[in-house]
């Protein structure tokens, strides 16, 4: 199984891999292990996909890098929100 992923900091910067090991790819952000990364940290998955195969993962991984920026990710990301409520 492939994972495609979106990280978010608390600066609200993302960032998008793939990988095979969900966990320990996020511990190795976390542990400043990833040079794109480094600290930049800490993150959070706010996003995941599976996928079969790995070419599979990496178009998809391609997909949304090209959207990051750009109105198809803010709408991805959006989607990921949970609804605010409003007091009113």
């Amino acid at each position: 199984m492939y994972y495609v992923y979106v990280l978010k900091n608390n600066e609200g910067k993302h960032y998008i891999g793939s990988c095979v090991d969900l966990e320990t790819r996020l511990k190795k952000h976390n542990q400043n292990s990833v040079r794109s990364t480094k600290h930049k940290g800490p993150f959070k998955v706010v996003h995941k996909e599976k996928f079969d195969s790995r070419t599979e993962a990496r178009q998809r991984e391609n997909q949304l890098k090209n959207y990051k920026g750009g109105r198809a990710f803010r709408k991805l990301i959006e989607e990921l929100q949970p609804p605010s409520s409003s007091l009113v």
